[in-house]
């Protein structure tokens, strides 16, 4: 086992340098760039805009940068104040060595732009991970036990009308019934209210996270359920089932204790990317409740095309992409010991 993990971290290098190469082809394939959006004020005179495409280097030919943005510059300018002119000299050592520049937008370090706003997505993403996981497993199983009943087709239904209802056309929906106009019972978006303090506790915000939360969930349970009853079903009708039926074994036991633990070995492979999703954030939920996540983070980076903070976000993302499908191959050990021999 311990091999096979040391192959598959090794096969994962070329395959996080291709990410970050074609990402970075596609970021500086978008038409505009960084410099005509920071200097927007046409009276600013195109030798200025000049300068700053030299500091920030967007003046370069692609392959340039990218090196650049690998290894680093021994000597470049440095913009410490954040008033947009360079006012001392320094390094950079480049994100093979820890270093992701400095955001063109914040004139801030990328990585920690992103690790101030990971709480907030881990927040959303792990209480809908949990809404989705308990009642998905939970219908999933039901449904193979019953299955071709009536609640077996009523959940099939759902679960297609789940998959097919888009993310942000259900999160409109949301806003509209239970925050303004309608009932107005539910908060339109944030993560807690204004206050000088920062956000209180989570159990006294809790209306903030429902109508994300309760989106978000939808498309999981839908999934979750899918995938379990087709696991289930094909452990249902196993001997072992048989045995603990034959064992005088209550129902419950038999289909949690015994079928569950089996159905979830395919399950491992959701499982593993799943674990990616609690820190790389929802782009749409985050956008149209303003929650003040990661993702929100990206795609006003993007918009401003912010290449650290982009950048450092795929870099980020790859790298927890890798680790998704190597937790997968372990949970697969977890859940079926013959996988260890």
């Amino acid at each position: 086992m311990l091999k096979y993990i040391i192959r598959r971290l090794l096969q994962s290098i070329p395959t996080f340098f291709g990410i970050t190469l074609l990402s970075y082809l596609i970021m500086v394939a978008a038409p505009g760039d960084p410099v005509s959006l920071m200097t927007f004020n046409p009276s600013i005179s195109p030798e200025v805009r000049a300068q700053m495409a030299a500091r920030l280097g967007t003046n370069d030919p692609w392959p340039v940068q990218y090196i650049r943005w690998l290894i680093g510059d021994d000597w470049m300018q440095l913009d410490t104040n954040g008033d947009g002119t360079p006012d001392e000299w320094g390094t950079r050592k480049g994100i093979l060595r820890g270093d992701f520049g400095q955001s063109f937008r914040y004139k801030e370090d990328p990585v920690k732009l992103i690790t101030e706003r990971l709480p907030a997505t881990i927040e959303l993403n792990i209480a809908s991970l949990l809404v989705s996981l308990t009642i998905g497993l939970t219908i999933g199983v039901l449904a193979a036990v019953w299955r071709g009943g009536k609640f077996d087709g009523s959940t099939r239904v759902l679960a297609v009308i789940g998959d097919a209802v888009p993310e942000f056309w259900l999160s409109f929906m949301a806003l509209m019934i239970f925050s303004a106009p309608l009932l107005g019972l539910l908060p339109m978006g944030g993560r807690c209210a204004p206050t000088r303090g920062g956000c209180p506790p989570l159990y006294d915000r809790l209306e903030y996270l429902i109508l994300p939360v309760m989106v978000v969930s939808l498309g999981g349970i839908a999934g979750w359920s899918r995938y379990m009853r087709a696991s289930m079903l094909e452990n249902i009708n196993s001997d072992y089932i048989r045995t603990a039926k034959s064992k005088g074994l209550s129902n419950r036991a038999v289909w949690f204790r015994h079928g569950l633990r089996n159905a979830l070995i395919p399950m491992a492979t959701f499982l593993g990317p799943t674990f990616v999703g609690l820190i790389g954030g929802s782009v749409i939920i985050e956008t149209i409740f303003t929650w003040p996540g990661v993702g929100r983070l990206l795609v006003q980076s993007v918009t401003s095309q912010d290449y650290p903070v982009i950048m450092a976000s795929v870099v980020i993302g790859a790298i927890l992409t890798i680790i998704g499908y190597l937790i997968s191959d372990i949970l697969y050990a977890v859940f079926d010991p013959r996988i260890r021999f």
